[in-house]
């Protein structure tokens, strides 16, 4: 069971999840990574959404980039929005990721910065995991060196 589900909207995304994944295996937190667009397949994004055990959703998406919000919009947990880019120097997917409608956050990272929603995510899930919160302060302290 993954505690957090990566999606991407295009296959031609992978290594930004990959980033992300790595950061994620690196701590030890399952995770699962699919691609399900949410304009050409928004019955399975509908489907991985509501029948994931995730406690953190990462979604990955350029141009219009509506997969987070798609996401957000399906979930009471948290999403982390990933902007590509794609188009527009990336220009549009973060405008698209950050700008959300009252009521239906997304939080964002920067474009095609998968590594720090796997960050971010290993912090949200260290606020209850005593254990991964160790892991964190190791890893900032490690950053100071």
């Amino acid at each position: 069971m993954e505690k957090v589900l990566i999606l991407s909207g295009s296959k031609s995304d992978e290594e930004i999840a990959k980033q992300a994944m790595d950061v994620l295996n690196a701590f030890g937190v399952s995770c699962k990574y699919e691609v399900a667009s949410a304009h050409r397949n928004p019955d399975k994004v509908d489907t991985l959404v509501k029948n994931s055990t995730a406690s953190v959703f990462i979604a990955i998406a350029g141009l219009s980039a509506a997969l987070p919000g798609v996401v957000a919009a399906r979930t009471t947990k948290p999403v982390i929005g990933v902007p590509v880019n794609a188009a527009l120097d990336g220009l549009d997917s973060l405008l698209s990721v950050t700008q959300m409608p009252p009521n239906v956050p997304v939080a964002a990272v920067g474009i095609g910065m998968g590594k720090n929603a796997g960050i971010l995510a290993v912090e949200i899930l260290a606020l209850s995991d005593p254990e991964l919160a160790k892991k964190l302060v190791d890893f900032k302290e490690k950053l100071k060196q």
